[in-house]
Order: structure tokens, then C-alpha cells, then sequence
């Protein structure tokens, strides 16, 4: 069996999805949070059971009988999310579990200047010291973020955000189907992954002329500075930690730590990555309609 975390999740759910396309449903499970949310899948024949981070007793049984596990990584940060992915794939070990999968990124370091990148790392190195087999997923950044990096730009044509960096946007949708591939078809990888991500790493400055190209509108990108910056996203609301949290991965990306590419990710799926552009493209239109 192979069990998927956080299976009604953005990430997670897609990965179920594709594995539904490989494997029979019966060799599928899910361990979630709120096993509620999960009654579709439960309909279609994958086991959905609790688990939770949190609780690593709930583990146990969530992951009962799995031959892989796939833990997808919180959305947390420092030693919270650490605990969180040190519990799983602890749980799994004493289940049984033949390997442990992990979606780590193309950036983990421990010196790195975004706050997820020392988690990955030290997960990584939780994951090595264990001396069982294991796949850490070296997933491109998420090209999701790009649309919340915009603030009013389609609006003023004017893309207002810290000097950045190229960085390698890399889509949920085909990262989910890689994973999927990878747990359908075992032996794949061994350890770390080369990076999975799109062909091309992109700056704002990148993403300003996409804009301009799909709006048919001039889209100028402005280089704000940090302290206005983080004094414009705390003046809405936005939490210090959370905004300071945001800098540091413009910090990380002008140091060149998301701009590394490689053909991984295409060769894997068989077809070329899903283009930034086609990102941009489904916001512009949610944007233009007013959803």
C-alpha cells in the first residue's frame, strides 16, 4: 500500500489523483486530519484514516501496512515543522515502512536565507541518519506563489515588490503527477532527487513582461525596498513574522538559490513542464472576470 499525508491538500490531493490513473485504489491511503473531508476518495475505494503531525500516536494506525509513504512537508516553519516531519517519518519507520518519501525542495540548504530551506535540509538529514531507503523530492518552487506576488499589479500596471532574483516556478500539478510516477513505479530515485522543475527560472522582472504580453497592458515592475515593503504587507494586516518570513525569500532568491534548474522533472512525465505563463495566464483571466 501507499499512503499519501495531507491527502485533501493542494499537493496531496493531486498526487492521489494521479495515483488513482496508476494503481488500483485499494493499494491507496490517505491519512488526513479530518477523515470527513476525505469521504470522495473513501467513496472511490482509498483508505482514509486519521493522522496527524501533531499527534504522532494517530500515525501508527494511519500508516499501518504501507509498504511507501509519501509525507508531504507542512506549511510550517523552524522547529514546529521539523517536529512535524520528524514524527512522520518516524511513525512510518516503526510501521514498517519500506521507504519514506518526503517533497523536500530544489533549494534545501542549511545556510539557505528562506526559513523553509534549513527544514527541508535538516528533514533530509533526519531522513539519511535513519539508514533505510528514502526519496527526498527536490521540487522546484511552487509557481501557485507567483499569483500572490502580484498585489495590485494588473490593476496599476505597476508589479511592486524587493529586487528579487530568477527563480525555477515549477507547477503543483506537475510535481503532483512526478511523485505519483516515482511511488507508482519504485526505484526510481534513491536519496535526493536532481531538482524537479521547470526548464526555465524566472525573475519579476520576467514575470512584469508575461503580464504585459497576456493583459495586453503595460506592466512595469518596481523595485521597492525591503523595510517599505514589509511596512506595506504589516500595514494590511499581515503578521511581522509572516512579512519578514516573505523578505527572506526574496533575500534567497537574489543569492541564486531558487534559479538552479534541470531536465528531471520533464524527462520523468515524458511531456514539457507547464510554462510560468500558463500560470499567469488562469490569474489574469480569474483577475478579468472578477472571481
Amino acid at each position: 500500500m501507499i499512503v499519501i499525508t495531507g491527502g485533501t491538500g493542494k499537493l496531496g490531493s493531486q498526487v492521489v489523483g494521479h495515483l488513482l490513473d496508476r494503481v488500483p485504489a485499494a493499494e491507496i491511503g490517505v491519512s488526513v486530519r479530518e477523515p470527513a473531508r476525505a469521504a470522495e476518495l473513501a467513496d472511490r475505494g482509498v483508505r482514509v484514516r486519521r493522522g496527524d503531525f501533531a499527534d504522532p500516536a494517530s500515525l501508527a494506525e494511519a500508516f499501518e501496512g504501507a509498504a511507501q509513504v509519501l509525507v508531504v512537508s507542512t506549511d510550517s516553519t523552524g522547529e514546529t515543522a521539523r517536529a512535524h516531519h520528524i514524527a512522520a517519518i518516524d511513525a512510518a519507520r516503526e510501521a514498517g515502512v519500506k521507504r519514506v518519501l518526503y517533497t523536500s525542495h530544489q533549494a534545501a540548504a542549511g545556510d539557505s536565507l528562506f526559513a523553509p530551506m534549513p527544514d527541508h535540509a535538516a528533514t533530509e538529514r533526519h531522513l539519511a541518519a535513519a539508514g533505510s531507503p528514502f526519496t527526498a523530492l527536490r521540487n522546484g518552487f511552487y509557481a501557485a506563489t507567483v499569483p500572490l506576488l502580484l498585489g495590485e499589479a494588473l490593476r496599476t500596471g505597476e508589479l511592486v515588490a524587493p529586487a528579487d532574483g530568477p527563480v525555477s516556478w515549477t507547477a503543483h500539478a506537475d510535481l503532483a503527477e512526478a511523485a505519483a510516477i516515482v511511488l507508482a513505479e519504485e526505484g526510481r530515485f534513491d536519496g535526493p532527487t536532481p531538482p524537479l522543475t521547470a526548464p526555465a527560472a524566472l525573475d519579476l522582472d520576467d514575470v512584469a513582461g508575461l503580464l504585459t504580453e497576456l493583459t495586453g497592458r503595460p506592466v512595469r515592475r518596481v523595485v521597492a525596498g525591503d523595510d517599505e515593503w514589509v511596512a506595506g504587507l504589516t500595514g494590511h494586516g499581515v503578521p511581522e513574522a509572516q512579512a519578514s518570513l516573505l523578505l527572506g525569500m526574496f533575500h534567497a532568491a537574489r543569492r541564486g538559490e531558487f534559479a538552479v534548474t534541470g531536465p528531471a522533472l520533464e524527462e520523468l512525465l515524458g511531456r514539457p513542464a507547464t510554462p510560468l505563463r500558463t500560470v499567469l495566464a488562469a490569474a489574469v483571466d480569474h483577475y478579468e472576470r472578477g472571481v
